[in-house]
């Protein structure tokens, strides 16, 4: 840990511990940090330099980096800057692989099963694209909560490879084992499918599927998935190995808190010949996970800030972010259940929630509605909001909360949408 960062989070009221060197988050006063801890969480969100223009719930675009993380970019960008080529080709390959071990150490794998890209995106295109078990006639899945240029790759599949493109709609609203049951009566219908499209937490409306049993039954029909987890890692406590997919593309810059422009591709290592080179490249073993995927000159005092950000990301832990998440999401959702004129897509079960919640005004699902919803709560309430279109049952808003969120902000997505309720 930099002492930057070290700096910022004590700042921040966070007591490092001790032994192993995995960081690890307490009140100062000592004792667990709770997810309705408000002194706590006020020191967590202290950390954070944001507008007061709005109140901020989109947060689901990117993260913002904490400021010791913000601090740490500036001074590995100044480095970078002033040292040149001098640095980039006798230092910066060791540097890399140092970052790219923590972060495999974060994911539960090796350092030789992934790569680093410029987002989640280039990595699932260069995993979609470069996949090479397919033959002409068979079926590749998507559904209608994955990402839409995660569904353009997929059709791209039927355009170049004379693959069937199957899409499916998750029922809603949803539960546990009834998305168990959609994906199983998919595969059943579908005896041809061999490569399926998964998200873990959708960008539409914050579902979190059932990563785990879905790949086993897919991987039970011999169906490959490739796992889309943007807006998993690092609001979700998991390990890759428990997911059961071999094929995952990861962002850095969503809720891990990194800069801009740090993705991450996985393959696990017995699978790495299953997905082609990037367009021919050679300049690494034929077996090597970063031949698969070719981003050029990028920028490398983000990939180095990745240190940073985990170091802030873990001394709070995986798991008192997904809880204080879900209890700010839950804040604004759960009251609102059962109130006339509005709809919550979110499942009240925790296992489906996220940071990230959906909503419209009963009976208005159209794209311009939903528009329209978020610019009514922005323009009369100050709220800022985002329309997402492309579910089945039409178009919603999402509201995304993060870890400087105040409870009083959710308090006022409420009330406001109350009061369009009734209008």
């Amino acid at each position: 840990m930099t002492n930057l960062t070290r700096r910022g989070l004590v700042a921040a009221g966070l007591v490092l511990g001790a032994g192993s060197g995995m960081a690890t988050a307490q009140p100062a006063a000592g004792g667990i940090a709770l997810a309705t801890d408000e002194t706590y969480w006020a020191g967590i969100a202290a950390q954070y330099d944001l507008t007061s223009e709005v109140i901020q719930l989109e947060n689901g675009n990117w993260g913002v980096m904490a400021r010791p993380v913000l601090a740490a970019y500036e001074r590995h960008q100044a480095m970078v800057n002033r040292r040149n080529s001098y640095y980039s080709r006798r230092e910066y390959g060791d540097d890399l692989a140092r970052v790219r071990a923590r972060v495999a150490a974060n994911l539960g794998v090796a350092p030789e099963e992934i790569a680093f890209t410029r987002g989640a995106t280039e990595a699932l295109q260069a995993l979609i694209g470069g996949y090479n078990r397919l033959g002409a006639g068979d079926q590749v899945l998507i559904a209608d909560l994955d990402y839409d240029s995660m569904q353009t790759a997929m059709a791209w599949l039927r355009d170049r490879r004379g693959a069937e493109l199957v899409r499916i709609g998750l029922p809603e609203p949803a539960t546990h084992q009834g998305l168990i049951d959609a994906y199983a009566a998919a595969l059943e219908a579908n005896p041809k499918a061999r490569l399926m499209l998964l998200t873990q937490v959708s960008h539409r409306n914050g579902l979190h599927l059932p990563v785990a049993e879905i790949t086993a039954l897919a991987r039970a029909r011999g169906v490959d998935v490739i796992l889309d987890a943007a807006h998993a890692w690092g609001q979700v406590e998991m390990k890759l190995p428990d997911l059961g997919a071999d094929f995952v593309g990861l962002n850095g810059h969503k809720w891990i808190g990194a800069p801009i422009g740090v993705g991450v591709l996985y393959i696990a290592k017995a699978r790495i010949p299953d997905i082609d080179p990037f367009m021919g490249i050679d300049d690494h073993r034929p077996d090597d996970v970063r031949l698969r995927v070719h981003t050029g000159t990028s920028n490398m005092a983000a990939y180095l800030a990745m240190e940073d950000a985990l170091d802030f990301h873990e001394a709070i832990g995986a798991s008192a972010k997904a809880a204080r998440l879900t209890h700010l999401r839950r804040r604004w959702t759960e009251p609102l259940r059962g109130i006339e004129g509005v709809q919550i897509l979110t499942p009240q079960d925790d296992r489906l929630g996220s940071a990230l919640g959906a909503f419209r005004i009963a009976g208005r699902n159209s794209p311009a509605e939903n528009g329209a919803l978020a610019k009514v709560l922005l323009d009369r309430f100050g709220i800022f909001t985002v329309a997402r279109h492309g579910l089945a049952s039409g178009s919603c808003v999402r509201a995304t909360v993060s870890l400087f969120t105040r409870p009083a902000d959710v308090d006022r997505l409420a009330q406001a949408l109350r009061e369009l309720g009734r209008a």
